[in-house]
């Protein structure tokens, strides 16, 4: 932990940041500023970022940070869980969260400023499916996609330019050899020009030369267009030969056939095919169909939770359960037991399975098979332009082999006799360099001889006055040469052209050793390439072990950091209630009453006798109410007595208020009269 942060103040302090922080202060850092150190870093990367965080809401910075991230790749550790307590730290600013994504984006940061510029030009921008149904829309999708492959290959093309671009160093270098021997053609042209001036007839000369220069770039291009037209007619040869023999085993496999066999072969291949048409395609076109409108849905929906997902889960185990018991119902309704349809049934569909598994399997096969065809086409082909022969089979690569074994003992031959020449070559070279020393020591003899005798230089004057008069007699020669002369300069050009050619010979004979040997080393390469894939993928798998061990100890290591900060809390709380306690002593002891009175024990005492007093005056209360329970209560019985005596009288008044309305009762002699 402390490496990691001490790696991040570093970058820090470093270009383009320069920060000036250390250990302390970084570490004092709060949540607010470190959010603006990490949107300062992301701004960095992408310069979209670079805005001051406290003119935007928290919900909208850590929106804007986590998408980023999610287009930089950066994987927080943990699972879904830590995921959200991942953005809540983020939102936050918490120090576990922040440092990591600091110390990831600080190791990387080149290779992330790329991705991010890229990032605005690839990442693609996703058009539900209804409106693509606009032609319009559709067309503009389809231009955007292809401007994006465009784009690619120009970024491809670009990042392959810089890598494979050669150094100024050796370009400068080149270009000065190059001007040099500019400058050595130019002199030796103008030597040429001198000696050419004084002959005659030098200007029809030039033109002839001129003209048999042209003559021989054009038996040069005729050569080469011979070369490629001879190419182009092996080639066709050997398509001839590889139709002619596909020809041949179709003709072969037909004349043992019979025409009922390839009749009943035909109608296989056309009742499978129409299985696969009719039967299989369709329905897994309609599966992709469905599955892929049920995607569509999922994408539409809103993010979900963890506990949503739980909640989807346990739904869709209850539908299934609730789906088998229906199917036992209806089976135990419609298919009684002693019916023979189940069986037929069950049978049908055995079949239809097997009948779907073996298309699936025929079908792979015959892909599978296609797919060896097209590799042996190929393998054919690439045998073709590296060998330019047919691929041997059978007896014809049996005498292939053979034939190679001869010539491997010639070659062996052959090469002790070459060893043996290139013994006697170097006896020779040792010979020559004897006889060299020899004619120096003479030579050296000769002149202590002459300058003994007075004549010193005798023998070098001779030899030069004899070159002199060789040179006269050559350039009186020359100058009585005519067309004679002409036609000696171009055997001359041809014998050059022939020891060009000569001296040639032994470099493009170095050369090809020199490709067999860079075939060698290349099948060297290849071989210590494989083994280095080997060797990196064990160190990977290493690698991987020893980061899921480090990830291990960091959470033990967050763990224990957890514990420290809860045990520290708890000793802070015991402290403080320690310190309250120590207080609450000195207030009891103090003999001040009015210390004494601020004293929680006290209060406690006050607070209980108070308790106590209420407690015995509604004790009091309980018990005079309870004496006067049974009065009250007949009391209230007569009342209600007399409230039904009362409503009773209220009815009888009404009703002899409705009898006067109807008529008069008269009472007379002890008889009752009704007058209306």
């Amino acid at each position: 932990m402390s490496d990691q942060i001490q790696f991040i103040v570093e970058k820090l302090n470093q270009e383009p940041f320069r920060k000036n922080y250390n250990l302390i202060t970084f570490d004092s850092l709060e949540s607010m500023q470190l959010l603006q150190l990490l949107n300062d870093v992301l701004g960095e990367i992408d310069p979209k970022h670079a805005v001051d965080i406290r003119e935007e809401l928290p919900e909208q910075t850590a929106k804007r940070m986590l998408s980023l991230l999610g287009i930089l790749k950066y994987k927080p550790p943990g699972s879904i869980s830590d995921l959200s307590a991942f953005r809540q730290g983020l939102v936050t600013g918490s120090k576990p969260v922040i440092h990591p994504v600091l110390h990831w984006l600080l190791q990387r940061t080149n290779e992330l400023k790329k991705r991010a510029y890229l990032a605005r030009f690839l990442v693609k921008l996703e058009v539900p499916a209804e409106f693509l149904q606009d032609d319009t829309v559709a067309d503009i999708n389809k231009q955007y996609e292809e401007l994006m492959e465009a784009f690619k290959n120009l970024h491809k093309e670009c990042e392959q330019l810089k890598t494979s671009g050669l150094s100024t160093a050796e370009i400068r270098r080149d270009i000065s050899a190059m001007e040099e021997e500019k400058d050595q053609l130019i002199k030796r042209v103008e030597r040429l020009k001198k000696r050419v001036e004084t002959v005659q007839n030098h200007q029809r000369m030039l033109e002839i030369a001129r003209q048999l220069r042209l003559e021989k770039e054009r038996e040069e291009s005729l050569a080469q267009q011979k070369q490629e037209q001879k190419n182009q007619l092996f080639h066709a040869e050997q398509r001839l030969q590889r139709a002619q023999l596909q020809l041949k085993e179709m003709h072969h496999a037909v004349v043992d056939s019979k025409p009922e066999s390839l009749m009943k072969k035909l109608e296989e291949e056309i009742n499978f095919n129409s299985y696969l048409v009719t039967e299989k395609i369709p329905r897994e076109l309609e599966s992709k169909k469905n599955s892929t409108y049920f995607l569509q849905k999922v994408v539409a929906e809103p993010a979900m939770s963890q506990s949503d997902l739980n909640a989807l889960e346990i739904k869709i185990n209850e539908v299934n359960a609730q789906i088998n018991q229906l199917i036992e119902k209806r089976m135990m309704k419609y298919e009684p037991i002693d019916s023979k349809f189940s069986m037929y049934r069950q049978q049908a569909s055995i079949i239809s399975r097997k009948k779907e598994a073996k298309a699936e399997e025929l079908q792979a096969a015959k892909e599978e098979m296609a797919s060896a065809e097209r590799q042996m086409l190929q393998k054919t082909n690439q045998a073709h332009e590296l060998e330019g022969s047919e691929v041997l089979k059978g007896d014809e690569f049996k005498h292939y082999v053979n034939k190679l074994r001869s010539k491997n003992t010639f070659y062996k031959k052959k090469r002790l006799e070459i060893a043996e020449i290139t013994a006697e070559y170097g006896i020779l070279q040792r010979t020559e360099e004897l006889l060299k020393q020899r004619h120096e020591a003479i030579q050296q003899q000769l002149q202590a001889i002459e300058h003994k005798k007075g004549i010193s230089g005798y023998s070098y004057t001779q030899e030069e006055l004899e070159r002199v008069s060789a040179v006269k007699s050559e350039m009186d020669e020359m100058k009585g040469r005519t067309l004679d002369n002409m036609s000696e300069m171009v055997k001359k050009l041809n014998i050059m052209v022939a020891e060009k050619k000569a001296s040639l010979a032994p470099v493009i004979k170095e050369l090809r050793q020199l490709r067999q040997k860079c075939q060698e080393l290349t099948q060297e390469c290849d071989e210590k390439k494989i083994q280095y894939d080997s060797c990196a993928a064990g160190l990977e798998s290493n690698r991987s072990t020893l980061e899921q061990e480090v990830k291990g100890l960091l959470e033990e290591c967050v763990q224990e950091e957890s514990n420290y900060h809860y045990i520290n809390c708890m000793k802070r709380n015991l402290e403080i209630q320690l310190q309250r306690a120590k207080e609450e002593m000195k207030a009891y002891v103090s003999p001040d009453p009015q210390e004494r009175r601020k004293a929680i024990r006290e209060q406690y005492t006050r607070m209980i006798l108070e308790q106590e007093n209420l407690g015995k005056k509604l004790r009091e209360k309980q018990k005079v109410v309870r004496e006067s329970h049974g009065p009250n209560m007949k009391q209230i019985k007569m009342w209600q007595d007399f409230e039904q005596l009362m409503e009773c009288k209220r009815e009888c008044f009404l009703k002899q208020q409705n009898q006067t309305a109807i008529g008069q009762v008269i009472q007379e002699g002890g008889k009752d009269r009704l007058v209306l």
